[in-house]
């Protein structure tokens, strides 16, 4: 009973927010008003804390610019979680454009929809990515192409960490910054999620996503860690399969620290095409995207 009350209050605050959000963020964007990056994050911390989340933050963002972030995803809660704590814009998949309301709020944030499975407009998606970037937008790539269990890190797609090379080949920038970003789900009401709870957050393959935001305006109370980890400086001649391997070692170590409770431990192999590089480092390779 207690369960369906709250969910009753969430739901009307949550609509109630929304319905005030949508119109003054489409105002700032028409008339190109800062706050059109800076209001995102009120919206996302006012939702945050309607769903229960407790979000814990380890590190910070990089300061360099152009900035890109290569996360994992577990859930569209993610989008909610990053968006409360800075100023970036995601990289969505072009079915989330027609998504109801929550396609309209990825609009409003200035997102980049793209169609991961046409090969063939790889390189225009990467331009508009590229040109975000050169502008100094951050960009957020959930760089596993999809959303996993909440239990590990998928392996990372390779085709748009080539917006950053596209940036500096395109524009007047000469390195990209590319950091990456865990995101773990690791408590309800207190107690260690685990698999059996694990259902109330992830948001895998093709699961409705109404009974997940039922689910989470009833219960809420979940505790989440968000890494961010080292970044790296790249340039025009990285080879970006070395690169996306690098960010997911670094992503699944972050993770896993959280999720069971150890101290963060960064994987490091003798083999220099899959070692983990300080941040001053550049990977160099001819391959170009």
């Amino acid at each position: 009973m207690m369960a369906w009350a709250r969910f009753i209050v969430t739901a009307t605050a949550f609509v109630l927010i929304t319905a005030i959000s949508i119109p003054l963020q489409y105002f700032f964007l028409k008339a190109g008003l800062g706050l059109r990056k800076s209001f995102p994050i009120f919206y996302h911390r006012i939702v945050s804390r309607l769903l229960g989340f407790r979000i814990h933050m380890h590190g910070d963002m990089a300061t360099e610019r152009p900035l890109l972030l290569a996360a994992n995803h577990a859930s569209w809660s993610d989008i909610v979680i990053l968006g409360s704590l800075k100023e970036l814009s995601f990289i969505a998949k072009i079915e989330v454009a027609s998504w109801p309301l929550f396609g309209m709020l990825s609009k409003l944030q200035r997102s980049v929809f793209v169609e991961r499975e046409k090969r063939g407009k790889t390189h225009d998606q990467a331009s508009e990515i590229a040109t975000r970037l050169a502008a100094g937008d951050v960009m957020v790539l959930f760089a596993e192409g999809t959303t996993s269990d909440g239990n590990r890190v998928l392996p990372f797609k390779t085709s748009l960490f080539g917006a950053a090379q596209v940036a500096i080949r395109e524009t007047s920038v000469e390195t990209v910054t590319v950091q990456p970003v865990a995101i773990a789900y690791t408590r309800v009401h207190g107690v260690p999620m685990g698999r059996f709870h694990r259902p109330l957050i992830s948001w895998p393959g093709d699961v409705p996503l109404g009974p997940s935001l039922i689910g989470l305006l009833k219960d809420g109370a979940i505790d989440v860690d968000v890494w961010f980890g080292e970044p790296m400086t790249i340039d025009a001649k990285t080879n970006r399969k070395t690169l996306a391997r690098l960010m997911e070692e670094r992503v699944r170590a972050m993770m896993l620290s959280s999720l069971l409770g150890r101290d963060l431990v960064t994987p490091r192999v003798e083999n220099p095409e899959t070692a983990i590089l300080p941040d001053s480092a550049i990977l160099k390779d001819d391959k170009k995207l």
